[in-house]
């Protein structure tokens, strides 16, 4: 029987199977979260999935619509003819017959994923670019025969001094003359920037709606903001639909190039995932998407090329650069979002090469700029960026940390979803460790709900350092083949790997292990971390950083003991190190409510210096010497308690 790779986004889970099994039973082979209340038997219509077409070369597959079996009257009479023909199927019906990969959509995950996203206060001026104005104005006679438009700017002039000439949104022309006069010649006029009326509201609308998100490669983070007075009303995350064409920026990249259509196609699903998101928030709010009258997007140079349509091709060559720098605004129905019609985009500017508007987001919140303290800020993320300096110089640079600190490449790896283990101590005697699953309070005990699914990002890392601390791993991350532990052991391949949790306190029915791959992912990670930020010091001219600061909702959940263990980033007192949530997002935010930060955000980004890494001529011997725990020569003050016992053990 023949063999196939199926691969299940956005879990990122995949594994090999046998032709004829169903997407289903391959989903609960692979521990791939999809609804089936009806227990495969097609007649719940939940499981619904849809096949990616293309070919993807980072992953080694070409998945094709007929690599499934023919579409049963069981999945017609569900889906229908129009959903059939854009590729959806039912995993309980479809048999595989070949390479495939499916997206399961939002609403068939089983699973749904928890954002940890905690962000924090920060004090700004409230000036948002679009300003309500409330007019009451004279009914036109055959004595007062104005044009509608002159009396809206006669009486800005009169009772708010407007002195500036202003222009008119084609959508606002054409509903202008009932509006006002529905209202009873009294209106709220909503200006973008003091230039245009982007909307025209009958009475008196005391309060203007904007949204802020961060586009991450993974997970988008959305934002809605009363414009009025600051406060956020509702916050929605959703993972980043685009993975399902590559789990990292150059793999989307690549997919634009060798596919056909590819760019439209990352495009639209993105568009499709920022609407959704708009419609949740307008929704939680009372509202409707035609009352958001501001929009700022953040992301990477990556995401922002491709939301906006621009071929990002050129930004993965060699110089990398991107199609414009400067901060931009767009008109959000020519990118097909769906506000107010007559709104504008504004994407903040980009820095340089890979490192986008996101950091330039988390530069305007934690403004090291304007600190005497020399702060590193690293973004974690599948593209991780890192800012070092203070109010005198600062740097910049971006390293390719891969999906792995977030789940993904890790062989029990999942988001940080309900059963996700988040966290992770191992005993040093025993070597079995203790879990804490999200879903529940404190530490996970035999008999207790919700059971193990896989392990997350945070937990990873835990694993990682506590490996290590313990002795079950040494220095260059290989395991300790004669450990007396029964948790370490070989696999069918004789393999080594460690028991994290056996089959009984799993719902998969499987050991969750991490294996000795799982290691080499985290290790290629956190030394491009640490590379990162050792250039950076050294162009800075530092030994050390005096802060550091984790950004992102990933970030605020690590621990900051396990992350220095592995060493992610260079030594620094525990008691500086500190994480802020979603930094990004929190710009994004900041860039809504005030017109001052995004001045702010313009010259930032021109006084960034940007390193490239790959560019200096002794990154390989860097990174070689970075993928040791915690560095191959530097050491680690801050933790020299625990990585002398860890030392001890390792023989070193």
């Amino acid at each position: 029987m023949m063999k196939c790779t199926v691969i299940f986004q956005p879990s990122g889970r995949r594994g090999i199977v046998d032709t004829e099994m169903t997407l289903l039973a391959a989903a609960r082979e692979f521990g791939a979260d999809i609804e089936s209340p009806c227990g495969g038997a097609g007649i719940c219509g939940k499981c619904k999935v849809r096949v990616e077409e293309g070919s993807f070369q980072r992953l080694g597959i070409e998945s094709k619509t007929d690599h499934l079996s023919p579409a049963t009257e069981e999945e017609i009479e569900k889906l229908g003819e129009k959903e059939i023909s854009k590729n959806y199927r039912l995993a309980c019906c479809a048999a595989i017959k070949g390479d495939v990969m499916v997206y399961v959509p939002e609403e068939s995950r089983a699973g749904k994923q928890i954002i940890l996203e905690t962000g924090r206060e920060r004090e700004f001026f409230i000036d948002p670019v679009v300003k309500n104005y409330y007019l009451e104005m004279c009914p036109a006679t055959l004595k007062d025969q104005r044009d509608d438009f002159r009396r809206i700017k006669d009486m800005l002039e009169q009772k708010y001094g407007f002195q500036r000439d202003i222009i008119l949104d084609y959508p606002v022309v054409k509903d202008l003359s009932g509006i006002i006069r529905r209202s009873g010649w009294k209106v709220t006029v909503s200006i973008w920037n003091e230039k245009e009326i982007i909307k025209v509201s009958p009475g008196f609308a005391e309060n203007i709606w904007g949204v802020a998100i961060d586009v991450g490669s993974t997970t988008l983070a959305a934002y809605l903001c009363n414009l009025r007075t600051g406060e956020t009303v509702a916050k929605k995350s959703m993972m980043n639909p685009q993975i399902v064409y590559g789990e990292d920026i150059l793999s989307r990249i690549t997919y634009s190039i060798m596919n056909e259509e590819g760019l439209a196609k990352l495009h639209r699903a993105i568009v499709e995932a920022i609407n959704s998101l708009l419609e949740a928030l307008a929704g939680e709010a009372g509202l409707v998407t035609a009352e958001i009258v501001d929009l700022v997007l953040v992301g990477n140079t990556v995401m922002h090329h491709i939301m906006l349509s621009i071929d990002p091709q050129y930004v993965g060559r060699s110089p990398f650069a991107p199609a414009f720098k400067g901060g931009m605004n767009f008109k959000a129905r020519d990118l097909g979002l769906k506000i107010n019609s007559g709104s504008y985009v504004h994407w903040l500017p980009l820095e340089a090469g890979f490192v986008g508007a996101d950091n330039v987001a988390v530069l305007i919140a934690e403004e090291p700029y304007r600190q005497d303290e020399k702060m590193l800020i690293v973004d974690i993320g599948t593209n991780g960026e890192i800012v070092f300096g203070d109010r005198e110089k600062l740097f910049s640079t971006s390293c390719a940390t891969g999906p792995a600190l977030e789940g993904a490449q890790i062989k029990y790896g999942m988001r940080a979803a309900f059963g996700a283990i988040e966290k992770v101590i191992i005993d040093p005697e025993t070597k079995d460790p203790r879990i804490k699953i999200i879903g529940r309070e404190g530490w996970f005990k035999k008999g207790d709900e919700p059971l193990a699914k896989g392990i997350c990002g945070s937990a990873i890392i835990d694993v990682c350092a506590e490996l290590f601390k313990t002795g079950i791993i040494d220095s260059t991350g290989r395991f300790n083949q004669q450990s007396a532990s029964p948790r370490v052991r070989r696999d069918a391949d004789g393999k080594m790997e460690y028991v994290l949790c056996y089959a009984e306190d799993t719902s998969i029915g499987k050991d969750i292990v991490i294996t000795q791959e799982d290691i080499r992912a985290i290790q290629l990670a956190k030394a491009a971390l640490y590379c990162g930020a050792e250039y950076l010091l050294e162009k800075f001219g530092a030994t050390s950083p005096d802060r550091i600061v984790f950004a992102g909702a990933f970030g605020s959940y690590i621990n900051k003991e396990s992350a220095m263990v592995i060493g992610m980033v260079p030594d620094c007192s525990l008691k500086k190190v500190q994480a802020v949530g979603n930094a990004a997002g929190d710009g994004a935010k900041l860039a809504l409510l005030s017109m001052k930060k995004r001045r702010e955000a313009e010259g930032v980004a021109q006084k960034v210096g940007f390193v490239e890494m790959a560019s200096e001529p002794d990154f390989q011997i860097r990174f070689a010497e970075a993928l040791a725990f915690p560095h191959k020569k530097h050491k680690f003050p801050s933790v020299d308690y625990l990585l002398d016992r860890a030392g001890e053990k390792d023989g070193d």
